[in-house]
């Protein structure tokens, strides 16, 4: 039971700790004190409905029907290299965070923003619904420990990143410090966005 849970726990770490476009949204945010619970939120439910959707065997009816992967291909490679072009541009011309410049982003934006960076994604329906929807289904009746691991590995990922990355604020009152994170990210949104189209 408890095997199963961490082996849960471990592929879902194993696979949401990467550098990406959601990820970069979140640091980014947490960073700057914006909109952190409700995009935290929004990416661990996100991560719920899709992780238990792919145990309780959606994943199975994404394998029968694979043509809606090469449309959000599309369309998630298109939003990938706007969002990137966007980072680029703050790059060119950064600025220091300053105390009291937390809250220039509304909800709305932020959660639409954290929606279209997830759902956009054809590799989160093939991690989150088909890769653990089948690894989970491996343990049979166990299955719903493995869901519990890969939901805890999800919500220690997405809260960790969203307010320790607080801890960097002082860093980031440099300007540079803004330029060499929006490169960052606008060359990891870019290259993703690219390589989404090229498939």
């Amino acid at each position: 039971m408890f095997n199963v849970l961490f082996t849960g726990l471990f592929t879902g770490l194993a696979l949401i700790v990467a550098i990406g476009a959601q990820n970069a949204f979140v640091l980014r945010q947490g960073i700057r004190g914006e909109q952190v619970l409700p995009i935290v939120l929004t990416c661990l439910l996100s991560d719920v409905v899709a992780i238990t959707a792919g145990v309780a065997g959606l994943g199975a009816v994404i394998q029968r029907w694979p043509a809606a992967l090469p449309v959000a291909q599309v369309i998630g490679g298109l939003y990938l290299i706007a969002f990137g072009l966007h980072a680029a541009l703050r790059a060119w011309r950064p600025t220091g965070l300053e105390a009291g410049d937390g809250a220039t982003m509304s909800m709305r934006t932020a959660v639409l923003t954290a929606l279209a960076l997830t759902w956009l994604n054809p590799h989160f329906y093939l991690d989150a619904i088909v890769l653990l929807g089948t690894v989970a289904n491996s343990f049979g009746v166990d299955r719903w420990w493995f869901l519990a691991g890969a939901l805890l590995a999800s919500t220690c990922w997405f809260f960790a990143l969203g307010y320790g990355s607080r801890l960097l604020r002082g860093l980031f009152a440099k300007p540079n410090s803004w330029r060499f994170l929006d490169g960052g990210i606008a060359v990891v949104m870019g290259a993703l966005g690219v390589s989404l189209l090229a498939h």
